[in-house]
């Protein structure tokens, strides 16, 4: 099958965007592909949060109050595993929890993440095709003032707290990119990609760094544009902005641009950064980037493919 629109997402900011092109694009159309960096093994579970967080904002199960998660969770399982006093730092609802275990379930009788997840999606009622970047595992690590720590620990048991000095995302050299996204880059068909408004370093990044994906996305013949994460200097959500300035980053839309200088055409930045678009290295078009509403999603996917040219 053949995608007229190819996105990259990370979580919750990713999935806002990825909602509002599938409400404006046929979903056959439509590929969303997600970050493996998140992934991790906990309790036994493989857990995919990025991936997870798209299928379930597409289905309309995710947690309005959170952007991940499910919607109307319980929590019998974690007020259990507390008493028994188990890990309970990564907070797992039952519903969740049953993803996590079927998921495994199936990874432990070899079958690819890839094909699982599609037929989770099919199940919640998502007809976009939604990916992994890749079936195999890449983890994303920090080198932070606290050692060297694994994303998660660092994200949700620290609390994104140690200062971070650099990244790296272990098995990403030897992992192999979904033949499907690889193949849509190249497509004739294919009228943009899709950088959707997720962090870079941690969100983004790990995708990039598998093999091949940076050459093809420089050599697709259909216009890149990146969504800037960064409003007015500040991260919508998440520790974008505090990753910046640990990295010796100007916090701003315009160094967010320079970061993916080598592989966009076009960055959509918010109205209130509309002077800056005449100093950027590539083309910018400005547009109101913060999706609080279903509209606002809309609204955004569609500035985002009218700068591509598509109606």
């Amino acid at each position: 099958m053949s995608a007229k629109v190819l996105a990259l997402s990370g979580g919750i900011g990713g999935a806002k965007l990825c909602l509002g092109l599938s409400q404006i694009v046929d979903p056959a159309d439509l590929l969303i592909v997600t970050n493996p960096g998140d992934d991790f093994e906990h309790l036994g579970l493989t857990i995919c949060p990025d991936l997870d967080t798209v299928i379930y904002t597409l289905a309309g199960l995710a947690n309005p109050a959170t952007g991940w998660g499910r919607r109307d969770e319980t929590s019998t399982f974690m007020k259990v595993l507390k008493q028994l006093g188990g890990p309970d730092w990564f907070q797992l609802g039952d519903g969740d929890l049953a993803l996590h275990v079927d998921r495994t379930r199936r990874l432990r009788a070899g079958e690819p993440l890839s094909a699982i997840m599609a037929d989770v999606a099919h199940r919640f009622g998502v007809q976009p095709r939604v990916l992994p970047a890749t079936d195999d595992p890449v983890r994303t690590r920090l080198h932070t003032d606290a050692g060297w720590l694994e994303f998660q620990d660092w994200f949700v048991g620290r609390r994104c707290a140690p200062a971070v000095r650099d990244l790296v995302f272990a098995g990403a050299d030897t992992a192999r990119a979904q033949p499907e996204f690889l193949k849509a880059l190249t497509d004739p068909t294919l009228q943009a990609v899709v950088i959707c408004p997720s962090n870079p370093f941690i969100s983004i990044e790990p995708i990039l760094a598998i093999p091949g994906v940076r050459a093809a996305l420089r050599a697709c013949a259909a216009p890149v544009i990146a969504v800037s994460p960064i409003i007015g200097g500040r991260a919508v959500k998440g520790p974008t902005a505090k990753m910046m300035a640990e990295l010796g980053m100007d916090i701003s839309a315009a160094a967010v641009a320079d970061r993916y200088a080598d592989l966009i055409d076009i960055f959509v930045l918010d109205n209130v950064d509309a002077e800056l678009a005449l100093s950027l290295p590539m083309r910018a078009v400005t547009a109101p980037t913060l999706m609080h509403t279903l509209d606002d999603k809309i609204a955004l996917a569609r500035a985002t493919l009218a700068a591509a040219g598509i109606p």
